[in-house]
């Protein structure tokens, strides 16, 4: 009997661009591989679902996406006669593919506890080293392009600059499973208007219109969902709970969790010693280790530790106030004592529940300019070549302050 090969050249369905297809056998086994498998595992959007129950799309979907648009921009530049060899197609394809493998469970949450050493950009480039070892150096241009060190400035800049397909598609899906619908930019007509001039990626001019609502559309993403209070106060509590299992694992005191979590919790990893059984292991976690153990520890005989996975279970979050201005030292003190009192916790227990911080949100920097090109062949930055006054505002970056109590 003979054996016939698999076929390779896949099509999925996508709620948002429809059928997309998978580009060539190469992609194929990176997306079939266990490392980018485990993206199936991690939302997109952390605790955002908590506020939008729709936002329980994962960064399998967005990485997906992500490639079906740099399918499109490579057409687009092509037919402007920008010259893109296969092997730079396909080094693009990959480097977006992978461009968020290395964003651990509930993303940025993991960086701020448990995993702090070392960001999620530096594990992304780790995966990528260790997958071109198992496809015999197929990834090396990828992982060039993927690093800036590649001459031609536009390839980086699509996988990443301020108008690059991850922001193209996360806005747009973003947008889409929140319902929140002033993200929903037109990613089809920007890729359309896309084009190379020295090297640098520009707009074309007739563009400039939609590059303006795509800026606005990232602001109002920003304050609307990714940094509503909600979400917010959920995300700094999980941040907390991890925090705390880490000190009671340092102390060491038993705790339930995955082999996964295990290794995190009574390690400590930093970038030094990040090695390949910690790329293993780090591989192997995902929203589904931390959400159980959550579960687990909200019956731990610790106060905190199970008092803060209740409160995250139940969705019995703390209360939140943002201010422009910093929060007195004093008020933060007070509010630490009070609680403490009221829970019979030390000083430096109450903390878990009573924290201030900041947030900020720059819409354009123009450190990084997004180049108009006009009919004379010169480019501009976006924010002199718009006749709009207000881009010049979103320039400034906007820096706000929270403080979290129990209710």
């Amino acid at each position: 009997m003979s054996t016939k090969k698999p076929n390779k050249l896949k099509i999925l369905n996508d709620p948002i661009y429809g059928f997309i297809q998978i580009p060539n056998t190469l992609i194929f086994d990176i997306i079939e591989h266990p490392y980018f498998q485990r993206l199936r595992r991690i939302t997109q959007m952390g605790f955002s679902n908590l506020v939008y129950p729709g936002a329980n799309h994962t960064r399998f979907h967005h990485a997906i996406g992500c490639m079906h648009l740099m399918q499109k921009a490579v057409g687009v530049l092509r037919f402007k006669e920008v010259l893109i060899s296969s092997e730079e197609e396909n080094a693009l394809y990959v480097a977006i593919l992978l461009h968020d493998i290395g964003h651990g469970a509930f993303s940025h949450a993991l960086e701020h506890s448990i995993v702090s050493g070392i960001s999620h950009e530096e594990i992304s480039l780790n995966f990528m080293k260790k997958l071109n070892k198992e496809f015999d150096g197929k990834l090396n241009l990828a992982i060039e392009v993927f690093e800036g060190k590649n001459p031609r400035k536009f390839l980086f800049q699509l996988i990443s600059s301020q108008l690059d397909i991850d922001r193209l598609d996360y806005l747009k899906r973003d947008s889409f499973y929140t319902g929140v619908t002033e993200g929903n930019i037109s990613s089809d007509r920007l890729i359309a208007m896309m084009n190379v001039k020295n090297d640098e990626l520009v707009i074309e001019e007739k563009g400039i219109y939609s590059v303006e609502k795509f800026l606005i559309a990232r602001r109002l993403m920003y304050w609307q969902v990714y940094l509503h209070k909600t979400g917010l106060v959920a995300e700094n509590m999980l941040v907390n709970v991890l925090k705390r299992a880490k000190e009671l694992a340092e102390d060491g005191v038993e705790l339930f969790s995955s082999t996964s979590l295990k290794y995190f919790l009574y390690n400590q990893i930093s970038e030094d010693n990040f090695n390949d059984e910690t790329l293993n292991m780090f591989s192997e976690l995902d929203d589904y280790d931390v959400l159980s153990a959550i579960k687990e520890w909200s019956n731990h005989e610790d106060k905190v530790l199970s008092l803060l996975s209740k409160m995250i279970i139940h969705r019995k979050l703390l209360r939140i106030e943002i201010q422009q201005k910093e929060f007195e030292k004093s008020d933060l003190d007070n509010k630490i004592k009070t609680v403490a009192r009221k829970l019979n916790l030390s000083n430096n227990e109450a903390k878990f529940f009573v924290f201030s911080k900041k947030i900020a949100n720059q819409a354009y920097q123009q450190e990084k300019p997004i180049f108009i090109l006009n009919k004379k062949g010169k480019i501009k930055d976006i924010a002199q070549a718009s006749d709009q006054l207000n881009l010049q505002a979103l320039t400034t970056p906007v820096i706000k302050h929270f403080i979290c109590y129990p209710k």
